[in-house]
Order: C-alpha cells, then sequence, then structure tokens
C-alpha cells in the first residue's frame, strides 16, 4: 500500500476511534434494549450488566481521548486504543448484546491494525513517566476521599468498606451498606473519581511533546555566527535569539530553524538561517523532528525566498500580508506625500518632546532597567505580544547592537521604540511603547527621528510593522474592485476593531515604504485552521488553554 493511502487510512482510523468512543459515551448512558437486556441478565446478573454499561461510558471518554492522540500520530496512542477497542467491544455485549457497537470497535480495531506503521511519534522525552505517577497520585487521593465518603454514609467494616470503594471507582456496587437516602450521592462520586483517576493520566500522557527548555548558550552562539555570516539575511533573523524558541541545526552547523510549539503546531518564524544553499538540510532537520514528535509544521512571515524554500520541502504557501522597508538614504520628509507626517512631527516637537537614537550598548545600565520599568509598564494588557516579529526582552547580553530611540519631555521619558539588527546595514522594529496621553504623532516622530538617524549609525534599511492582507485592504477599496474582493475588505475592517489590522497598514502606509509580501507554510490544506489558531496564540491574540 502505497504512503500516502496509508496515511490517509490511518487518519480515518483516529477518526472511527473518535466515532466509537462517543457511541460508547451514548451507550452506556441510554438503557438497552429490553429484549437484549433480559438474556444478559438471565446469564450473567443485572449487577454485571449495570456495571458494564458504566464502563461503557469511561471507556468511550478514553477512546475520544485516544483518538486526539491517534490524531498526531502517536504511537503510544495507538498502544492504548488497541486494548481499549477490543474491551470495549466485549463491554457493549455485556451491557446488552449491542453487537453493533462492537462492530463498530472491531472495525476500528481492524483499521489500526492494518496502519500500525503509521504511528511513529514519541512523547516528550521528560513526561514517560509523568502519566504513571500521576495515576497513582490520583488513585491514593481517590481511595481516601471514597473512604471518607462511605464510612460516613455507609455501616460495616474498615475491610468492607475499602472493598465497596475500589469496586465504585469502576462502576460496581460493594459489601458495605449504604443508607438508601445517599446511595445515588456515593454510587456518584466513586464513579466520577474513577472516571478522573483513569482520564487524567491518559489525557495527560498523550498530550503533545513540546520542547521546554530555553535554548542553550553555545546554539544562541552559534545562531548569532549565523546572522553575522549573512548580512543580506532576513530582516526577522535576529527574533530567533527569542528566549521562548528552540534551534534545530542541519548536519552541517551552516543553517539552522527556529520555532516553538503552540497546541500541537510547531511554529517556524521567518526564513531559515544561514547559507541559503544549506537550508534544505535544515528544513528536512525541522520536519523530520515535527514527525519524530506529532507536531503540524507551519511556517510564519518568511519571505518570498524562504517560501519558495519550504515550498521544495513539500508544504504550500500562502501570501498574508506585507513588511513595510525603509531606505534610509532617500527617505526624506519633504514633499506633499509627507504631508501628514510632516505635520505630525513639527506639532509633537513644539509640544517639547526630544528624540534621543542610541545603540543599546551606549545606553547606561541604570537607565536600561529604567527603560525596561517603563516599557513593562505601558504594555497593553498583562501579555507581552508578539512572536514572529517581537524579541520579548530589551537590553539583554549579546543585544548591544539593538537601537533604542527614547522621547522625553522635561527629562521623562514619554515613549520608545527598540529595533534589532538587520544583517550588517539594517534594522527592524521590534518594541513601539509610550505612556497614556502622550501627544499624538509621538510615534510618527520616534519612527522619523530613527530613520533619519540611522545613516549615521551605518544603517541604511529599516523594517517597520508587518501589515496583514495588505493587498486586500488597498485593492479591495478601489474603484472596479469585485463583489468577492470588497467583501474580504469589509471583514477585514470588521476584524480591525479588535485586531487593529487596518490602522497599522494605514500608519506604516504613510511613511512611504515598499512593501516586500510575506507569507505563511502549512502541510495541507486541513491543517490551516489549525495554524492560525497556534499563530493567534503564539503572537498572544487568543489565549493559550492549560491543554496546548
Amino acid at each position: 500500500m502505497p504512503d500516502p493511502v496509508r496515511d490517509r487510512l490511518a487518519g480515518v482510523a483516529g477518526l472511527l476511534v473518535l466515532v466509537a468512543g462517543v457511541v460508547g459515551v451514548v451507550s452506556g448512558l441510554v438503557p438497552a434494549e429490553r429484549g437484549r437486556l433480559r438474556l444478559v441478565v438471565d446469564l450473567l446478573g443485572l449487577p454485571v450488566a449495570a456495571g458494564a454499561a458504566a464502563t461503557s461510558v469511561t471507556l468511550g471518554v478514553l477512546l475520544v481521548l485516544v483518538a486526539r492522540g491517534l490524531r498526531r500520530r502517536q504511537r503510544r496512542a495507538w498502544a492504548v486504543a488497541v486494548p481499549l477497542l477490543v474491551l470495549a467491544a466485549v463491554v457493549h455485549v455485556v451491557k446488552g448484546l449491542d453487537v453493533e457497537e462492537a462492530l463498530l470497535d472491531l472495525v476500528g480495531l481492524a483499521v489500526l491494525l492494518v496502519t500500525r506503521d503509521s504511528f511513529r511519534a514519541d512523547p516528550d522525552p521528560d513526561e514517560r513517566a509523568h502519566p504513571v505517577q500521576l495515576f497513582l497520585q490520583l488513585l491514593s487521593a481517590s481511595v481516601v476521599v471514597g473512604l471518607v465518603l462511605v464510612h460516613r454514609e455507609a455501616a460495616g467494616s474498615l475491610g468492607a468498606q475499602l472493598q465497596t470503594v475500589l469496586r465504585g471507582l469502576v462502576g460496581l456496587s460493594g459489601p458495605a451498606v449504604v443508607r438508601p437516602a445517599h446511595l445515588d450521592l456515593v454510587d456518584d462520586v466513586l464513579l466520577w473519581l474513577g472516571a478522573l483517576t483513569l482520564l487524567v493520566p491518559v489525557f495527560s500522557a498523550l498530550r503533545t511533546g513540546r520542547d521546554r527548555q530555553a535554548p542553550a548558550p553555545a546554539d544562541l552562539d552559534r545562531v548569532r555566527a549565523l546572522l553575522d555570516a549573512r548580512p543580506d539575511g532576513d530582516s526577522l533573523g535576529w527574533f530567533a535569539l527569542r528566549d521562548d524558541k528552540q534551534l534545530v541545526f542541519s548536519r552541517t552547523g551552516k543553517a539552522a530553524v527556529s520555532y516553538r510549539v503552540v497546541a500541537g503546531v510547531a511554529l517556524a518564524s521567518g526564513d531559515p538561517l544561514g547559507d541559503p544553499e544549506a537550508w534544505p538540510g535544515a528544513i528536512a532537520a525541522f520536519l523530520d523532528r515535527t514527525c519524530r514528535h506529532g507536531w503540524t509544521p507551519a511556517v510564519l512571515g518568511c519571505s518570498e525566498r524562504g517560501g519558495t524554500a519550504w515550498s521544495r520541502a513539500g508544504l504550500l504557501a500562502l501570501e498574508v500580508g506585507d513588511e513595510a522597508v525603509l531606505d534610509t538614504t532617500t527617505f526624506t520628509l519633504e514633499g506633499r506625500a509627507m504631508r501628514d507626517v510632516r505635520q505630525s512631527v513639527n506639532r509633537t516637537e513644539r509640544a517639547g518632546l526630544a528624540v534621543q537614537v542610541r545603540r543599546v550598548g551606549e545606553v547606561p545600565a541604570e537607565e536600561l532597567d529604567r527603560l525596561r520599568v517603563l516599557a513593562a509598564s505601558w504594555r497593553d494588557g498583562p501579555v507581552e505580544r508578539g512572536f514572529s516579529m517581537a524579541l520579548g526582552r530589551l537590553g539583554g547580553p549579546g543585544d548591544e547592537r539593538c537601537v533604542v530611540a527614547t522621547a522625553t519631555r522635561d527629562g521623562q521619558v514619554q515613549a520608545l521604540l527598540h529595533f534589532v539588527p538587520w544583517g550588517d546595514d539594517g534594522l527592524s522594529l521590534d518594541l513601539m511603547r509610550r505612556a497614556r496621553g502622550t501627544d499624538n504623532g509621538v510615534n510618527e516622530l520616534l519612527i522619523t527621528r530613527a530613520v533619519l538617524a540611522a545613516p549615521g549609525l551605518g544603517v541604511r534599511r529599516v523594517s517597520l510593522n508587518f501589515a496583514l492582507f495588505r493587498r486586500a485592504l488597498e485593492q479591495g477599496g478601489r474603484l472596479g474592485a469585485g463583489p468577492v474582493l470588497r467583501r474580504w475588505r469589509a471583514l477585514l475592517l470588521l476584524a480591525s476593531r479588535v485586531w487593529q489590522i487596518d490602522s497599522l497598514y494605514r500608519f506604516n502606509d504613510k511613511f512611504g515604504p515598499a512593501w516586500t509580501p510575506r507569507y505563511v507554510c502549512y502541510r495541507r490544506p486541513s491543517d490551516l485552521p489549525r495554524v492560525v489558531v497556534a499563530g493567534l496564540q503564539a503572537e498572544a491574540f487568543l489565549p493559550q488553554l492549560p491543554w496546548s
């Protein structure tokens, strides 16, 4: 069987297990058909049939959780799903001769056995023993809580009460006599404790692995060497030095990919680092790692050259916006096109704002500490936004070549910009913060003065913010735009009320930049919704859930 066919069939297996789990939950909750149930009761007794129904619910939920791991091709999920399906098929027969549900389990089992080689993804190395430990801890806590409850509500020896608790955790009755008024309460509490004892460790075992450790200092030094060796590199290259990104290098060490895992998606940002001739090796190493851990590979904000390299490795590319780049050798405030910017600059300077542009290495340590405090206090919300185009720190070790521009009035800092190096003659905007109530136009003042001061710093190009779906916003408002484009622009304007898509584009456009396209890359169309959600979570526009 060709690998693509086998891979698709493995996806069908995950779906079958999911359906079997849902059916198991519903079947356990719905009363069995009377004629069939009578046969089971006559043969095995009513307690066995009732216990099988409760077990069916638990197994169904387990199968639903296992299906999540199967979708990510986890080997551990396959090993758990096979015995669960066998047990579920038996339980369906025992609880009421539910042959149809049992056949569904067996079909899912057969497909899993045929596609076993497709499930190769490993869990996190540091989580291999965690589910067992968690199960033992939950079991101990459940037994203690159950004993307290049964001792209060039931008569009998301690041994009988312990047996009642252990049997109650799997939905069976025990020898201790529970007061009739509280029988349902005891049974429900014990059953839920048993379900949690089983489900939480299984969920933990199947959770997608993540690289949690910060990059090693030696790896960061290798990245800086790659950045220094390619002065024509990507404007987002310096952001590979974020503390929450991981690195994977090509075999030769001449190229690397930086990434972060969010909600099971391995998000690479920007172009690969280093020599473009060595990019395929780094890309192959990254894709191999995603396959090994069951992650969905994706790329955010790569350039056209980077997108071409990713496309050659089998990923699809979609243009999602443009980067605004200014040429400092030709930038000027003169002319009608720059009138709005010129007026903002003149107005803020008349209001007493003065700008200072310096390399971070030239800023005294005490002043740098104050700027960090101010930047954090001016942040919009409790979470630091940004991932693909943000460094996440101000003035860290090794960042001496970064540039900070500050606007002050009467010796007090009112706003600041932070730029990271782009090759040996460029800067890329990282941070833009200002105090609440500061004069409108202070950001225009800071950008203008930073760009005009750039030639003195040996900088001839400055990358500003990224404008999402710029072409649609620009072309959708033109005369003669088609209905689809107009509706797409209207949707973007609606979204701009939350995410400032249109206002950010218009702000950048005031400076007359050259626009360069940026792309998102993904493995297949069905992955795109997950990639979008993971990207929004990484950029802190959506909250990250505890299990993501």
